[in-house]
């Protein structure tokens, strides 16, 4: 049974996610690998793919700097 405490345990945070989407950028593990190691969906993976991609072009099309003041402005 899987309750808010092992829920919580499993969760991967933000850095760990990030260091996944780069492996699998790099293309040093795939999808169904990462889906397997931490049992998750290959849906939900691709999703962080997604983001992960969005978020690069986003960066590059504005500049790191331009991103950073609108991060420090929140």
């Amino acid at each position: 049974m899987s309750g808010p405490v092992e829920d919580s345990i499993n969760r991967l945070t933000a850095k760990r996610k990030s260091a996944l989407m780069i492996e699998i950028l790099q293309g040093k593990t795939t999808m169904n690998e990462a889906s397997r190691t931490y049992d998750l969906t290959p849906t939900e993976i691709e999703g962080w793919v997604d983001d992960a991609r969005r978020g690069m072009k986003n960066a590059l099309r504005a500049g790191f700097k331009t991103m950073l003041s609108a991060l420090e402005s929140r």
